[in-house]
């Protein structure tokens, strides 16, 4: 068996250590309260599905997905059917910025996103974006999300062609006019220009970690949100980038 080594940057050790001491004390108070259900940043949200999806005949294709901090954006994803690859990074920045130091300090235009490689003929673009909308973030606050606050927290999809711009456009309009949300989405929708994996250390983060607390906390209710309002595209076992061997 391969043993992981965590070795985070400094200031994502010091995020860490944050959050340690955040969960011990909000666990404890949930303790004294006799509290039982957990304690997520978003609150999932059941969604109609787009009355517009992609038409494709492709076997690969990929999408951009920016929704808060990455560790969980890209734990939904590897748990859906038909995704084949879910890798963590940065887009909207310039490639020598795309490093989580420098992104971290909110100047370089970069988001945490996720890009998700997924078969079309299994899961499609649309249900992508539903799933997106409905436990993977909110996307009603601005430059933040849960607990994480900063432009390179904000809500974003990076499209990888008119056509996804086209759909995701449609979903948003169709999803403020049904006042789902009860406040508008702040989604922004931009074309691609670039997608930059992320250290070592981020991929694969929730499988690898399921009890930090940070996770526990904000990340794995997530998981269990897809499990329980998507039976039907959730797999138990999520796709990995180091079973993929790449994060392309």
């Amino acid at each position: 068996m391969k043993t992981w080594r965590f070795e985070p940057s400094a200031t994502a050790a010091a995020k860490l250590t944050r959050w340690g001491l955040f969960a011990a004390i909000v666990l404890g108070v949930a303790a004294s309260f006799h509290l039982t259900a957990p304690i997520a940043a978003e609150q999932p949200r059941a969604l109609p599905a787009p009355l517009v999806d992609e038409q494709t005949s492709a076997a690969s294709e990929f999408a951009v997905f920016a929704g808060g901090c990455f560790w969980g954006v890209q734990g939904v994803f590897q748990h859906v059917k038909g995704v084949t690859n879910a890798v963590s990074g940065y887009s909207g920045g310039e490639k020598g910025t795309a490093e989580y130091e420098t992104v971290s300090t909110g100047t370089t235009g970069h988001a945490e996103s996720v890009k998700v490689s997924f078969d079309p003929r299994q899961v499609s673009y649309g249900r992508l974006l539903q799933i997106y909308f409905s436990v993977a973030h909110n996307p009603t606050e601005l430059n933040r999300q849960g607990p994480d606050t900063g432009t390179q927290y904000r809500s974003e999809i990076f499209a990888a062609s008119p056509d996804q711009a086209k759909i995701a456009k449609g979903y948003i309009a169709q999803l403020d006019k049904a006042g789902v949300f009860g406040a508008p989405i702040v989604t922004q929708i931009s074309a691609l220009k670039g997608f930059y994996p992320a250290e070592g250390y981020h991929q694969d983060f929730l499988t690898l970690n399921p009890t930090y607390p940070y996770i526990a906390i904000n990340d794995l209710p997530k998981v269990e949100a897809l499990k329980q309002m998507f039976p039907d595209s959730y797999r138990p076992d999520p796709v990995l980038v180091s079973a993929m061997g790449t994060t392309n």
